[in-house]
């Protein structure tokens, strides 16, 4: 997956019609992309930033059925996402693994009420089921959960879910499109939309944002794929257009594992807000979230507000033996849950469905809304599904549900090379061939000089923060160990794409303003 040769493939194909453009490079843009090309069909993907820079990156890195949307009874969209949970661990063991939770009961009433639930839960997951939901006791719920709140606790009910790196997956996404005949594209800003003489969508033209290249891509069919954005897109298409999107914000706070203990996440069912909270242990730290709170507008770089941190330590100490404080978070970030716009004013965040929508322009542009990351896949079939009404030109049935994403291994290994799969025999050759590449970027964290090597050559960085947020996840794990490694990482960078020192001081100085974010 190389960035240069998928530009010039776009920039020597000007008057190639393409089946697809997708806009939009995070779970949902990805979800089409993979469908479309296992159906046979010729697929272009564009993303303004680089990929899974939006919401893409910062969910709560679980892939669930959704305990919160049982409960608010949406059957449909929870038997969907069981299903989908199970077959994205099927075809990404190397990304995803089966996560125990435990929710603490403080009540006989809890007691019955989640045991009941959690067993509909492990139902309706038939052959997907991760694991049997049970009751457990108080001294085994204090030995699974050490910083669990002691004082009235009768127990805890344990279920499995699913989790993931989020922004990891994006990329292996990316790699596996690549490899089905997909050409995908960053930092490619979509401009404007490209219409015939009926006014019928037929391409995009866009802008290269790191060599100021204007280009057209022509299609037979554009999916608006942009998450909290979509409604910039469909007012480039018309003007008059209604929201369709409305933004809700999630935060997450990240501790050291120890303020939790044990391998196991802990789940809050119903908080002072009415939301679920979580505190999921993801690659050696505890992240702890999530809130809700409406944006007006969709920002890609979205802050953490002062209430919202307050919100989650608060909630956090309520129920941990061991109390976080501000000086104990090593990050925090932002997200924007794109959310279908309610059709009634008023209506609370929590209660919008995630079921998604496809909605089809006059103009033929169409738009995928709402969802969740766990169905990514299923939001992709069923935009695909309009290309015949589209077009008017029939499509194979989609094969999508069985693809093993790049890296597939069926038996992955523990350690910190396990997220790149099958890949991490390439980086341990480099390191035996160039023992110098071997070298820890930080102390407190695995990350290695060869990963950096790696990660420029096959997986399309373009910045600074790419790498040090989307390939490595440091910044949202240790914001302050990003900032402490960016130095090294930019050198290695600017050595491998052969970028001078103007290159290296710019993208250390874009990297302080957004790590800064990160920090409290």
């Amino acid at each position: 997956m190389n960035r240069s040769s998928n530009l010039d493939i776009l920039k020597s194909n000007q008057d190639k019609i393409w089946d697809l453009v997708v806009v939009g490079g995070g779970s949902s843009g990805f979800g089409v992309a993979l469908d479309a090309l296992s159906r046979g069909l010729s697929v272009v993907v564009l993303d303004k930033s680089d990929f899974a820079k939006g919401t893409s990156s910062r969910s709560t890195k679980l892939l669930h059925g959704g305990v919160r949307y049982l409960a608010q009874g949406d059957i449909l969209l929870v038997l969907e996402a069981l299903k989908e949970r199970g077959r994205l661990l099927a075809n990404a063991p190397h990304l995803t693994n089966n996560q125990p939770f435990i929710i603490p009961i403080y009540s006989w009433f809890d007691r019955v009420q989640y045991s009941v639930g959690l067993k509909i839960y492990d139902w309706m997951a038939g052959k997907w089921r991760l694991g049997k939901s049970r009751f457990i006791g108080k001294s085994e719920t204090i030995n699974r959960l050490p910083q669990i709140k002691q004082g009235g606790l009768k127990g805890g009910v344990v279920y499995h879910d699913g989790q993931f790196d989020d922004a990891r997956m994006i990329v292996a996404l990316a790699q596996t499109c690549t490899e089905m005949g997909g050409c995908v594209l960053n930092y490619a800003k979509v401009t404007d939309l490209l219409k015939d003489e009926n006014g019928t969508i037929s391409g995009v033209r866009f802008v290269d944002q790191i060599d100021d290249n204007h280009l057209q891509v022509k299609s037979k069919m554009v999916v608006n794929a942009t998450g909290v954005f979509a409604d910039k897109i469909l007012k480039m298409d018309n003007s008059g257009a209604r929201k369709s999107i409305q933004p809700s914000q999630g935060i997450h706070l990240v501790f050291d594992q120890s303020f939790l203990g044990g391998k196991d996440a802990l789940m809050i069912p119903k908080t002072s807000d009415g939301r679920v909270l979580f505190a999921v242990p993801w690659h050696g730290k505890l992240v702890v979230g999530t809130t809700d709170t409406l944006k007006d507008k969709p920002q890609l770089e979205p802050e953490a507000l002062e209430k919202e941190i307050d919100f989650v330590l608060e909630t956090a100490q309520a129920y941990l033996a061991k109390k976080p404080t501000r000086a104990d978070v090593l990050s925090v970030f932002a997200g924007l849950r794109p959310l279908a716009a309610p059709k009634e004013d008023g209506a609370k965040t929590k209660e919008i469905s995630r079921t998604h929508k496809v909605i089809v322009s006059d103009s033929k542009l169409v738009t995928i809304t709402g969802g969740k990351w766990t169905t990514f896949r299923q939001m992709g079939e069923d935009t695909v599904k309009h290309f015949p009404k589209v077009t008017g030109i029939s499509i194979q049935p989609s094969k999508s549900a069985d693809i093993k994403l790049h890296g597939y291994v069926a038996k992955p290994e523990q350690g910190p090379l396990s997220v790149y799969g099958s890949d991490a025999d390439h980086i341990r050759a480099m390191m035996k061939d160039k023992p110098e590449l071997a070298e820890r970027l930080h102390p407190d964290h695995p990350y290695t000089a060869a990963e950096v090597v790696w990660i420029v050559r096959n997986e399309m960085p373009a910045k600074l923060e790419d790498v040090l947020s989307r390939r490595f996840r440091v910044l949202l794990l240790d914001a302050k160990a990003a900032k402490a490694m960016a130095p090294k990482v930019a050198r290695i960078m600017a050595n491998e794409i052969g970028k001078d020192a103007e290159w290296i001081s710019g993208q250390l100085a874009d990297f302080e303003k957004v790590s800064s974010k990160y920090i409290i």
